[in-house]
């Protein structure tokens, strides 16, 4: 009987949560960087002139290496494989687009999927398998209709973006987009026009945004002066010295809530010397030093709880992530170049970090604290069932700093409340857009 009960309470639990994320975010699909989807809608499919043909001669011919290709590409939502890439590569050109390339992709992808879903809806083009009984749908069907194909969106906005900030790669995310779109008519599951006007549409979008954005990070050079005294960050080179004054998607500016000065530091700095780092403390810091903990746990979840079955909402999920990056990252650097506040070792010789050495910009408030905090509140928000997992793992990754030996206390806790009211200020941008916006269907 006690597990009867259990079971539904938790039965409960997930139809509660699903109804709440559903009305948090599923009844409006507003646009972030285009006025609006429709005014990018396509003209109506083309007849079929041999295109079922077409389809039957490639699931013929397929062979192992295209059936891996088929199931490689259909994993997660639309743009997951895109998204891998991007969080692997954008750190390689931090100190100039990095995170706006990281940024961009997302929203991009978004926008071009809330747009392809306006003309999904104004055409209704059927799937192959259900125009012609001969063509086999080789992955689950998609329940939205055919043309553009959402795949192939995705992989049009994506690898645009890419293209456009690591040019040497253009080559090769241009092929992978050409296997994106290649599986899908192969799967049985669009048609080449669906395909190309989906990558035709992704692409369209994504530079419209790129030119939309083109100077987010525009700011005037750095004077290269930095405040002397015992209380400031010292080092030889200081990493995204104006990046506190680029241009915020959702804040007013970076400045919009920057917490006051560190304070004297001395009973911190005793805190943090008279900590016995352990095999417990030591791993969790190396762990959070250096591992995307926020992109793989919000790709779990998405599959967890199927919502890489829902094109839109997944992109929608990825977008506001990857804004509240970009902001929350505007926001502590911010901070940071107001303040230059001191690193530990700078503070007292004599003290070693755990993590060897520090970051080359000042530790007031922590990076990884603040956009912790803002993953952590926008991930709830999405997941309200799960908030005390995600805060807790704020927590955690806002003490690895302290366990590294790199921050102190002080600085995590400040960038957790900064990250804090970030995350808010989108959330609350999110309720205003579902009560007062449109759905596009």
């Amino acid at each position: 009987m006690k597990t009867q009960t259990f079971i539904f309470l938790v039965n409960l639990l997930v139809v509660n949560f699903l109804n709440a994320q559903n009305e948090a975010l599923s009844d409006n699909w507003e646009t972030w960087f285009i006025a609006s989807a429709s005014q990018f809608r396509l003209p109506p499919p083309p007849p079929d002139k041999g295109e079922i043909a077409e389809i039957l001669a490639r699931q013929k011919a397929l062979d192992s290496a295209q059936l891996q290709q088929i199931t490689y590409w259909n994993a997660g939502a639309p743009s997951y494989r895109w998204q891998e890439m991007i969080s692997k590569i954008w750190m390689s050109d931090a100190l100039k687009n990095g995170l706006l390339s990281n940024m961009l992709l997302s929203v991009a992808v978004y926008d071009a999927t809330v747009a392809a879903w306006d003309s999904k809806y104004a055409h209704r083009r059927r799937r192959p398998s259900a125009v012609d009984k001969r063509v086999k749908a080789l992955v689950p069907l998609p329940e939205s209709p055919s043309y553009p194909c959402e795949h192939s969106v995705a992989a049009g906005a994506a690898s645009t973006v890419i293209a456009h900030f690591f040019p040497a790669m253009a080559d090769s995310v241009g092929r992978l987009a050409q296997q994106v779109m290649a599986s899908r008519v192969a799967a049985g599951v669009a048609f080449p026009s669906d395909v190309r006007a989906g990558f035709d549409l992704g692409k369209r979008i994504a530079e419209k945004e790129i030119e939309r954005t083109k100077n987010f990070t525009a700011v005037p050079a750095w004077d290269g002066n930095v405040p002397e005294g015992p209380q400031y960050w010292k080092g030889k080179f200081a990493m995204l010295p104006m990046a506190g004054r680029w241009k915020t998607v959702v804040l007013d500016t970076g400045s919009q809530f920057r917490p006051g000065p560190p304070p004297d530091y001395a009973q911190d700095m005793a805190e943090l010397k008279n900590h016995k780092p352990t095999f417990g403390s030591m791993a969790n810091a190396f762990f959070h030093a250096d591992h995307p903990f926020w992109d793989e746990v919000l790709h779990k979840k998405m599959f967890e709880y199927n919502i890489h079955l829902n094109p839109r909402l997944a992109a929608k999920m990825y977008a506001v992530s990857a804004i509240g990056m970009y902001d929350g990252f505007v926001a502590c650097w911010d901070a940071k170049y107001a303040y230059w506040g001191i690193r530990p070792e700078q503070m007292d010789t004599t003290f070693r970090p755990v993590l060897f050495s520090s970051p080359p910009f000042p530790g007031y408030p922590s990076g990884h604290a603040a956009i912790s905090s803002v993953h952590a509140e926008l991930y709830a928000y999405f997941f309200p069932a799960e908030k005390p997992y995600f805060q807790k793992k704020a927590v955690e990754v806002a003490e690895s700093r302290f366990q590294g030996g790199i921050h102190f206390r002080t600085d995590n806790d400040v960038a957790l409340d900064l990250g804090k009211k970030v995350a808010a200020a989108i959330i609350r941008k999110l309720e205003i857009e579902k009560h007062h916006g449109k759905s596009n269907r």
